[in-house]
């Protein structure tokens, strides 16, 4: 059986980190769940594009995912903060060492608000680090792993978000199988 990950989107979430790890998990075959936080409708993404999910949050209560992924844009991640199913999701995900937590850009805001992770490894927009020294152990790499959280800086690592999540996921191998054909620069690791 194929892993499977949950991405879920609200307005102002960033379109190339949704997007992004949306294909690359697909090109890993990991089944993903694209949900949109407040309904099924589409979503205005911080640059005005709009993403139509899978289903709504409300559609996929109780149902059982390997990973949970929040992209970020500001606005998505002030709404993954206010709202107590992400809050109660991240706490889910997150104490159960068998599942996988992958934030990116301004959305491990949400960890914080929802007091998970506390003290891990983490990293994030530049524009959200002052919110998060502290309460985590904060690092400038592009991507960083800690246990079964990976967090990343924003829409120019998301490729290498994306590749963690499948490593995690699918294992190395997979992620050697996928990155040729997509033609990822040399820099990238792989």
């Amino acid at each position: 059986m194929a892993p499977s990950a949950l991405v879920l989107i609200a307005d102002g979430s960033e379109e190339m980190e949704a997007v992004i790890t949306i294909d690359i998990l697909r090109r890993a075959e990991i089944e993903v769940t694209v949900a949109g936080l407040n309904g099924p409708q589409p979503v205005t993404c911080s640059r005005n594009v709009k993403l139509v999910p899978d289903k709504s949050l409300a559609d996929v209560k109780g149902r059982e995912f390997d990973a949970l992924v929040l992209p970020g844009g500001l606005g998505g991640a002030k709404a993954f903060s206010d709202s107590a199913e992400v809050k109660a999701l991240l706490k889910a995900y997150h104490d159960n060492a068998q599942k996988t937590v992958a934030i990116i850009c301004a959305s491990p805001i949400a960890l914080k608000a929802a007091n998970v992770g506390q003290g891990k490894r983490i990293t994030s927009h530049p524009s959200v680090k002052d919110q998060l020294e502290g309460s985590y152990e904060y690092k400038e790499d592009r991507v960083v792993a800690d246990g079964n959280l990976i967090t990343s800086r924003g829409p120019g690592s998301a490729l290498e978000f994306a590749l963690e999540i499948v490593e995690r996921l699918q294992g190395k191998e997979t992620v050697q199988k996928i990155v040729p054909p997509m033609l990822v620069h040399p820099d990238i690791k792989v």
